[in-house]
Protein backbone atom coordinates (compact mmCIF):
# COMPACT_ATOMS: atom_id res chain seq x y z
CA UNK A 1 0.00 0.00 0.00
CA UNK A 2 1.42 3.21 -1.00
CA UNK A 3 1.74 6.54 1.68
CA UNK A 4 -1.07 7.78 -0.80
CA UNK A 5 -3.62 5.16 -0.04
CA UNK A 6 -2.96 5.04 3.40
CA UNK A 7 -3.93 8.57 3.76
CA UNK A 8 -6.74 8.25 2.22
CA UNK A 9 -8.11 5.15 4.06
CA UNK A 10 -7.07 7.63 6.91
CA UNK A 11 -9.28 10.22 5.88
CA UNK A 12 -12.27 7.80 4.73
CA UNK A 13 -12.22 6.31 8.54
CA UNK A 14 -11.58 9.92 9.76
CA UNK A 15 -14.97 10.99 8.25
CA UNK A 16 -16.82 8.24 8.94
CA UNK A 17 -15.89 8.67 13.21
CA UNK A 18 -16.09 12.19 13.14
CA UNK A 19 -12.97 12.68 13.64
CA UNK A 20 -10.43 15.44 12.29
CA UNK A 21 -8.74 14.13 9.09
CA UNK A 22 -4.66 13.52 9.68
CA UNK A 23 -2.80 16.44 7.42
CA UNK A 24 -1.38 15.00 4.30
CA UNK A 25 1.83 13.33 3.76
CA UNK A 26 4.41 16.06 3.84
CA UNK A 27 2.52 18.85 4.87
CA UNK A 28 5.37 19.28 8.14
CA UNK A 29 8.52 18.29 6.11
CA UNK A 30 9.97 21.57 6.37
CA UNK A 31 9.13 22.09 9.72
CA UNK A 32 10.64 18.79 10.75
CA UNK A 33 14.12 19.49 9.24
CA UNK A 34 14.19 22.92 10.49
CA UNK A 35 13.79 21.67 13.84
CA UNK A 36 16.62 19.20 13.32
CA UNK A 37 19.12 21.49 11.98
CA UNK A 38 18.26 24.15 15.02
CA UNK A 39 18.61 21.17 17.26
CA UNK A 40 21.72 20.53 15.71
CA UNK A 41 22.92 23.75 16.28
CA UNK A 42 22.34 23.91 19.61
CA UNK A 43 24.03 20.45 20.63
CA UNK A 44 26.86 22.26 18.45
CA UNK A 45 26.66 25.26 20.59
CA UNK A 46 26.78 23.04 23.83
CA UNK A 47 29.53 21.45 22.99
CA UNK A 48 31.75 23.99 21.90
CA UNK A 49 31.78 23.83 18.19
CA UNK A 50 30.80 26.46 16.03
CA UNK A 51 27.34 26.25 14.98
CA UNK A 52 27.45 26.99 11.24
CA UNK A 53 29.81 26.27 8.85
CA UNK A 54 31.68 22.77 9.93
CA UNK A 55 31.07 20.99 6.87
CA UNK A 56 32.77 23.74 4.70
CA UNK A 57 35.10 24.37 6.77
CA UNK A 58 36.36 20.28 7.44
CA UNK A 59 35.83 20.05 3.21
CA UNK A 60 38.46 23.24 2.69
CA UNK A 61 40.61 21.29 5.49
CA UNK A 62 40.49 18.18 3.52
CA UNK A 63 41.17 19.41 0.39
CA UNK A 64 44.10 22.12 1.37
CA UNK A 65 45.58 18.58 2.57
CA UNK A 66 45.14 17.18 -0.16
CA UNK A 67 46.55 19.52 -2.62
CA UNK A 68 49.97 19.39 -0.43
CA UNK A 69 50.55 15.14 -0.55
CA UNK A 70 49.57 15.07 -4.12
CA UNK A 71 53.13 16.76 -5.30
Amino acid sequence: MSVTQQYLLDVHRALRHGEPVPPAPGAYDRQAVRALRDHRRFRAVLAGRPARGRVRSALGRWLRGRSRTVC
